[in-house]
């Protein structure tokens, strides 16, 4: 991978790259590479010692962590992702949801419930709490096919500035 953790050698590196210091990093990683162990049932090192016929990006576990973090952190799209790590899009979006798998079963006991399937889950969840907020101000709506009717339910959003100044960059026509 073309970004290392060796290269973080400040605390303003550490946050801007992965969000969290240099400790939280290395404690969290211990239990990263646990729940990668557990996941795919051996490390990173041991699976590239059993497929020598493939090239690995990413070399340990430490280093997914790291891309994983970073891949959050940045918001790059995945062919930006990739190249600023050395891999391709494909491989930088396949790196990030192992990534993201593992850090979800790292996290699981910390990280809130996603999924209430049963009346009783949602019952033993919010037990004890008199009152329940839900922010539902953003709800899908079927879009009319009349076009009037559309008119009355566009939602107005605007291009982002940079490309609204590109589109009438003089010097780009």
């Amino acid at each position: 991978m073309k970004i290392k953790v060796s290269e973080l050698t400040t605390e303003r590196k550490w946050r801007a790259s992965t969000g969290m210091n240099k400790e939280r990093f290395y404690k969290l990683l211990g239990s990263f590479e646990e729940s990668y162990k557990e996941t795919y049932g051996k490390s990173i090192a041991d699976k590239q010692a059993s497929e020598k016929r493939f090239e690995f990006c990413i070399s340990d576990e430490e280093e997914l962590l790291y891309f994983t973090l970073f891949s959050l952190k940045s918001g790059l799209t995945y062919d930006l992702l990739g190249l600023v790590c050395g891999m391709n899009g494909a491989s930088a979006k396949k790196n990030q949801a192992i990534g993201l798998k593992v850090l979800e079963q790292t996290l699981k006991d910390y990280m809130p419930k996603r999924e209430i399937k049963t009346k009783k889950d949602f019952e033993k969840l919010f037990e004890g709490n008199e009152e329940l907020l839900i922010d539902a101000t953003e709800q899908p709506k079927q879009r009319p096919s009349d076009k009037e009717e559309q008119k009355n339910h566009y939602s107005g959003k605007k291009k982002p500035m940079i490309m609204v100044f590109l589109n009438n960059c003089s010097i780009l026509k």
